[in-house]
């Protein structure tokens, strides 16, 4: 039988890559038009080529992915493994004042609910059942960052793994959602993936060690 943790590596990579919000949120088929939708959002120019996709996967790498998502992930984690549920709630609705996430806001929270919603069996797990009340009660969004912090917490992953993972995860998504219609191979777009992944060991220790280095200065 599956313990909490075998369940939580196997589904965690599902949710987060193969329907990630940003590629979900326009309920289209083609992967394409999603992300063409989401770079002019970022004011970025059409993904109609490679030079085009690897500029949006850049930009949001270095606007939205690294100094938001991650972070958030982040304090979620830390909030919900010593059971700060009200500080989790303010930092679900400081999120929604965030520039740039405006754009994937409704998927977002979509995904995060769908999430949070599986969990609510964990009876015993207090922010869960408290989380998806404020939900319920339009007191908070249930952005899929922090369902998924809440998440590698309830489960015991290590955060770097998880952090790791999810960057990986998403910018894959991206990779794989245009790669037929850009006709990019399997292998450009492994390299591709690679590339861009390369960035992510060093910035998911720099968060570390700063998050640390605030859990003991508070």
């Amino acid at each position: 039988m599956l313990n909490r943790t075998n369940i939580a590596l196997v589904e965690s990579p599902e949710w987060l890559g193969e329907l990630h919000p940003l590629i979900e949120q326009l309920g289209s088929l083609d992967g394409l038009t999603a992300l063409c939708s989401m770079s002019a959002a970022l004011c970025l120019p059409r993904v109609d080529s490679r030079p085009n996709l690897e500029c949006f996967l850049h930009a949001y790498q270095t606007r939205l992915l690294l100094p938001v998502e991650l972070p958030a992930i982040q304090q979620a984690y830390w909030h919900t493994t010593r059971h700060e549920i009200r500080e989790l709630m303010a930092l679900d609705r400081q999120l929604a004042g965030v520039a740039g996430l405006e754009a994937l806001a409704s998927a977002s929270r979509r995904v995060g609910r769908g999430q949070l919603a599986r969990l609510r069996p964990l009876r015993d797990q207090r922010v869960v059942q408290r989380y998806l009340h404020a939900i319920e009660a339009g007191d908070a969004y249930g952005w899929h960052t922090l369902v998924y912090g809440v998440t590698l917490a309830i489960y015991s992953i290590p955060l770097r793994q998880g952090l790791l993972n999810y960057g990986r995860q998403t910018l894959r998504g991206f990779i794989n959602c245009a790669a037929p219609a850009l006709q990019i191979s399997e292998e450009q777009s492994l390299d591709l993936l690679d590339k861009l992944s390369s960035a992510m060991p060093a910035a998911v220790e720099k968060l570390l060690v700063a998050g640390l280095a605030n859990e003991r200065s508070s």
